[in-house]
């Protein structure tokens, strides 16, 4: 009773294998970013120190490594430490040594990136850092290649992917009323964090057909997810539905890793005997777990039950908050996004000049960022699944007419005047390369899109208007680039 009620009558052999392959993949991407970009944005010397997370956290509220060693070394060592494990997890080679290296791999690979997330500040401030935190505790659970998966499990990953689909349904239709009068879509092609090279055409898209887009997106998110628990192949299909939406917002946006690891999670909602047909897999032959391992799946159930209280409690209130962790370990989270849609987008320019003295007639020339629009005449790039911190920051700072609210912006300048390196890591251009500039300012803009008689005109991408001054002309000898450059 006990053996057959863990595995059920469907088995998910080639499910856990495209489980796996795609949390792999979303970790190695993940890695890859925290070993370029953590240490310039957190590190010892970055914009927002790691000395900040240890001197005003507890360590039982938001544990990890980099609590007891806020070292750069240990920093860099763990993030290709979490490359070379992603390259072992996608290659399948994790598990090709039985269920206790399987865990043990995938036990690292979680470990490893929660330090990343609770010591990253606001840099790792997103849901999707702990959606893949959630799916990565899971996927410990899954089992070696050789034993049967434990069918629990995958109804785990259906319950999260339910709460991440319904949760973001939810915000949007109690939110903006954009959502509730269909307009939501003739803004957010635009206005989206990050455009990528069809953003342009997209939002340009006729307006029944933007009308239409926020209906889908009301039954694909509110309707569908109750379909993740029904039989097949209904499921399949629920999960198929999912999949195709989530790639719609792969095509149109740059959301980081949020649509391919939803993507992922909808492999949960099918089957074997649905996936065997279109998956090249001919070995199927699997044993039935060791008890120790059967009662931690059900211990991990028993957790996850518990652990879903306060999300659930939270997604079915008024008062609802999207993405937010209510256990320091990020084991059950609630989710949701895009609640409200900006009307107007808003961009921040960073410019220096190697002028002593600042006249009328000064040269100001501009810093690009790699993924943010800085030149209108430059195409909006794909970057996703890879995630540039420092642009989506600056998107959500551009938002208010002044850096009051974002400490490390001042110190980003304080970087560039002293000409840092593992800060210029973070741009796409310096127009400094020699030495750096004895001034730099932040100028604020408001940007659309160009129409389409606009872009065949002038060839640009972009219309922008200038609507002030972010923050003021400032040297490397001034007070406020002396203190942030202290902390």
């Amino acid at each position: 009773m006990f053996v057959s009620s863990l595995y059920g009558q469907e088995t998910y052999v080639l499910v856990r294998f495209l489980l796996r392959r795609g949390i792999g993949v979303t970790y190695l991407v993940a890695f890859l970013v925290a070993a370029n970009q953590f240490r310039p944005l957190v590190g010892e010397d970055g914009l927002l120190p790691i000395e900040g997370y240890v001197e005003r956290r507890r360590f039982r509220d938001a544990p990890g490594i980099f609590y007891l060693f806020p070292d750069n070394a240990v920093i860099g060592a763990a993030a290709w430490l979490g490359v070379g494990l992603s390259i072992l997890a996608v290659s399948g080679a994790s598990e090709a040594f039985g269920t206790g290296v399987s865990m043990l791999v995938w036990g690292t690979l979680w470990l490893l990136y929660l330090s990343f997330v609770n010591a990253g500040q606001t840099f790792y401030g997103f849901g999707w850092e702990s959606m893949l935190l959630e799916t990565g505790f899971l996927a410990v659970f899954l089992g070696a290649s050789d034993v049967a998966t434990p069918t629990v499990v995958v109804w785990l990953f259906r319950w999260l992917l339910f709460r991440n689909m319904f949760g973001a349904g939810l915000i949007k239709i109690r939110g903006d009323e954009c959502w509730r009068n269909l307009t939501c879509m003739d803004y957010h092609y635009e206005t989206q964090p990050m455009p990528n090279p069809t953003s342009w055409y997209a939002h340009h898209l006729p307006d029944s057909v933007h009308r239409g887009a926020v209906v889908v997106n009301h039954v694909v998110e509110l309707a569908i997810p109750f379909l993740f628990f029904a039989p097949q192949p209904v499921a399949a299909f629920a999960g198929l539905a999912t999949i195709l939406f989530q790639g719609w917002l792969m095509v149109t946006g740059n959301f980081s890793w949020l649509n391919f690891l939803t993507a992922v999670l909808a492999f949960s909602t099918f089957s074997d005997a649905l996936l065997a047909p279109v998956l090249p897999i001919t070995s199927w032959n699997t044993a039935t777990a060791p008890l120790p391992f059967q009662i931690a799946v059900w211990l991990l159930a028993a957790v996850v039950v518990l652990l879903s209280v306060r999300p659930v409690r939270n997604m079915l209130s008024s008062g609802q908050v999207m993405n937010t962790s209510f256990d320091s370990l990020h084991l059950v989270n609630t989710y949701g996004a895009f609640g409200s849609i900006t009307r107007n987008r808003y961009e921040i320019a960073v410019e220096g000049t190697h002028d002593d003295v600042l006249t009328d007639d000064t040269e100001w020339k501009a810093y690009e960022f790699k993924g943010k629009p800085t030149d209108p005449e430059r195409r909006p790039p794909q970057v996703a699944p890879y995630h540039l911190r420092l642009d989506w920051q600056l998107w959500f700072a551009a938002m208010a007419p002044s850096p009051f609210r974002h400490p490390w912006f001042v110190r980003l300048l304080g970087k560039l005047l002293e000409g840092d390196e593992s800060t210029l890591s973070l741009l796409r251009t310096n127009p400094f390369p020699d030495d750096p500039p004895k001034h730099v300012r932040a100028v604020r803009y408001r940007y659309r899109f160009t129409s389409p008689e606009e872009r065949a005109e002038t060839g640009r991408w972009w219309h922008r208007d200038r609507v002030g001054t972010y923050f003021d002309p400032v040297s490397i000898d001034d007070a406020r680039m002396r203190e942030s450059l202290r902390r």
